[in-house]
């Protein structure tokens, strides 16, 4: 039947004083409230605090110093690149003092395993030597400060005063963004709109731990090609459920580091933590 004679006989069907009403449309879902919003992330961040309650940064370290420069070295490679590079640079130059009286190929050599070393050296002589300069050798506790040194952005700034100051922060690094976004928590992109919109939901006390535990979840189950949303223990709100592997078994196998039996990304974890310690430089995990 045409368009015009099904318009037709659907206007002879109706009653006189309805005329050429049109059938009414299904009703779309109500979008959540950003209320609604907040309690479920809120609740996200429970249940990762049960899942991952040994979440904390994966960058050996031991002082202010060491973990500045992992987080530097840490662009554009794996935590565990860095920790299998760091032992050797901090036994070679373990202060400001030392990093910053360096020769550039050395330094450059020593942390070439990272990747773009070139520009990292320059970072690391650039910091080094503002710390000695301007900081009494040691690393600032504000962000204001940390920030004003070469190669540290926000993203470093946080990791730092997060987890050597004790001072909350939300570390938006990949992971962070990906999944935050994956869960409707934010639309944004830019890295310190993500901050902003995330630290407006939850309690500023729970902003570094929140940072762990959701680059956690990244790495070793909601990953960004294939997740395994069929082991995942958050699947019942997350609005994404599906777009990965949604069969438990096949689930299973895609899980990373401890949850899928592998050793983790730190050579020196810490005592609470459930896997293995990462190998060594030249290793077999």
């Amino acid at each position: 039947m045409g368009e015009q004679a099904l318009g037709e006989a659907s206007s002879q069907a109706l009653p006189p004083s309805k005329g050429k009403a049109s059938a009414k449309k299904p009703k779309a879902p109500n979008p959540e409230s950003h209320l609604a919003m907040v309690r479920r992330a809120r609740r996200i961040n429970r249940e990762l605090a049960e899942v991952y309650p040994y979440a904390h940064p994966e960058l050996d370290f031991r002082n202010p110093f060491e973990l500045l420069v992992a987080t530097v070295l840490s662009a554009q490679t794996t935590d565990l690149r860095v920790n299998q590079t760091t032992p050797a640079l901090f036994a070679a130059y373990p202060t400001p003092e030392d990093m910053a009286a360096a020769a550039p190929e050395d330094l450059e050599e020593l942390i070439r395993p990272t990747g773009f070393f070139r520009a990292k050296a320059r970072s690391l002589l650039g910091l080094s030597q503002a710390l000695r300069d301007n900081f009494g050798g040691e690393v600032p506790g504000r962000i204001e400060d940390l920030v004003n040194l070469p190669g540290v952005g926000r993203k470093t700034a946080n990791v730092v005063l997060g987890n050597a100051f004790g001072v909350p922060g939300i570390t938006v690094d990949t992971h962070f963004g990906r999944l935050v976004r994956r869960w409707k928590w934010t639309e944004q992109e830019d890295p310190e709109k993500v901050e902003a919109e995330i630290c407006a939901i939850f309690p500023k006390s729970e902003w570094t731990m929140l940072s762990h535990r959701v680059v956690f979840h990244g790495r070793r189950i909601c990953h960004a090609r294939k997740p395994a949303c069929g082991a995942c223990p958050i699947a019942p709100l997350c609005p994404a459920y599906g777009e990965g592997e949604t069969d438990p078994e096949k689930a299973k196998k895609l899980l990373k580091y401890e949850k899928g039996g592998q050793p983790g990304q730190r050579l020196t974890p810490p005592p609470d933590y459930p896997g293995l310690p990462a190998p060594p430089s030249g290793g077999q995990p």
